[in-house]
């Protein structure tokens, strides 16, 4: 293997809405091999799921294929390979999408990859009629419980269909629910032949991935360290990886803002971590608890320090299902009193919901601006609480039936008139909502069953 091959792939998006800009910026400028766009998370499959079936073409993340248009040709040409798991629960579509703007862009010889497989909502019911009985990770429930409400269910999956994918020669990689790391993982294990008991270099591929998945947030986006001292964040840079046969950097492009540093890395690190030295992927369990991390020039990072362990014999089946339907509105209270006249206004709702007899599963009633956020930890100085300029009261009820719901929409604006002084009321009356739950479940993988494929460009 040559010693100084050097990989780079840049993280180019974090989340479903996120900024197109540093992904074009990558693409420019970034001297990318590849670049991963993480869409997907446990709401996202739901809402996805609910647009496909009021539309058999949609339920896709469409943010990429207007993204895949601004820079599809240029990466082809320079031969930046796209990662993605935007196809969410319609991934056939999604190539459709693509295979449409590759036609118009004239790039022939363009070879779509794509991911069938993680879609178990129909093999459900009967695997349950087997006894698998899909107990719930956080409670212990059993499926059978929701059974009829169920809106999707999708399987976090691994590296192994997308580097299927790559030895093909796709250009372009779209996937379902793949797990966030594994877009990262795939091409590094393509590019460096690392076997599957190589468990510290997968390790080492997986955390590249978590320190990229989330885009500007390792780049000094959401930085809590020192976030005044983020440079030109409306111009801010994604993070990029630079990864060799034994190293790994942290980068970003010199055309863009924010940074790259230790700090801003440790904070993405331990994001979503529960245990360091157990972090659990589908293609290893990553120990992070030994990592190092050192600034070896201006937005320049290495990583070391990383170790592999056995991957899990189960994975993660994410399940969405209709949970019943929310109200939420708000009233607006300004000073003098605006904290005790908001509170004194959630409790005049509260006893004309008893005389109404609204039955709900759960009612939440916050003072933004106050404790909205920091709940019991908030400071609530008598001084600070008294001298308040404005507090949003802000009410929402979960039930199950939309006739429970549409109990509370009438009783927020009159409280203008007939509630404490100084309210006034904004955004309209409000709507009633879908609520979606998450039920997490494991299942094992060999009842998991997906395919690659490759669809070239004529």
């Amino acid at each position: 293997m040559n010693e100084d091959k050097v990989i780079r792939i840049g993280g180019g998006q974090g989340f479903w809405g996120d900024s197109p800009d540093a992904a074009i910026d990558m693409v420019k400028n970034g001297n990318l091999n590849y670049m991963a766009c993480d869409y997907l998370a446990e709401l996202t499959m739901s809402i996805l799921q609910k647009q496909k079936n009021k539309d058999p073409k949609a339920g896709f993340a469409k943010d990429f294929i207007n993204l895949f248009e601004m820079i599809g040709r240029e990466a082809f040409e320079k031969n930046v390979k796209i990662i993605s798991n935007a196809g969410g629960v319609n991934v056939e579509e999604a190539v459709k999408q693509i295979e449409y703007v590759s036609k118009k862009n004239y790039m022939k010889d363009f070879k779509i990859g794509y991911v069938l497989g993680d879609d178990l909502k129909d093999e459900l019911l009967g695997l349950m009629e087997e006894g698998y009985e899909f107990i719930n990770s956080d409670n212990g429930r059993k499926l059978e419980e929701i059974k009829d409400s169920i809106l999707n269910a999708n399987v976090y999956f691994g590296r192994e269909p997308i580097i299927e994918c790559l030895e093909e020669g796709a250009d372009i990689v779209i996937t379902g629910r793949a797990a966030d790391s594994a877009l990262f993982l795939s091409p590094l294990m393509h590019e460096f032949k690392w076997s599957n008991d190589d468990y510290d270099n997968i390790a080492r591929g997986i955390i590249v991935g978590h320190l990229l998945e989330c885009g500007g947030q390792a780049s000094g986006g959401n930085f809590d360290y020192a976030w005044r001292d983020v440079p030109d964040m409306d111009n801010l840079g994604f993070p990029i990886a630079e990864v060799t046969k034994n190293k790994t950097f942290i980068t970003k492009t010199s055309t863009t803002g924010g940074l790259i540093t230790e700090q801003s890395l440790k904070e993405q690190l331990l994001y979503e971590i529960h245990d360091p030295a157990n972090y659990i992927t589908p293609d290893i369990v990553a120990d992070i608890s030994k990592v190092s991390l050192k600034e070896i020039e201006k937005n320049k990072v290495e990583v070391k320090n990383i170790k592999g362990k056995t991957p899990p014999e189960k994975l993660k089946l994410s399940i969405g299902y209709h949970a019943g339907y929310k109200v939420e509105t708000f009233l607006n209270f300004v000073w003098p009193d605006a904290y005790e006249k908001a509170k004194f206004a959630s409790e005049i709702i509260i006893k004309k919901m008893k005389r109404k007899n609204l039955k709900y599963d759960d009612i939440r009633i916050d003072f933004i601006g106050l404790n909205a956020l920091l709940l019991d930890v908030a400071n609530m100085d008598e001084d600070l609480v008294k001298n308040m300029n404005e507090v949003v009261m802000r009410i929402a009820i979960r039930t199950q039936t939309k006739d429970e719901a549409k109990k509370l929409i009438p009783e927020i604006s009159p409280l203008q008139l007939n509630g404490p002084q100084g309210a006034s009321f904004f955004g309209g009356r409000s709507r009633i909502q879908d609520v979606i739950g998450l039920w997490p479940t494991l299942i094992p993988r060999d009842m998991v069953k997906l395919s690659s494929n490759v669809l070239e460009v004529k």
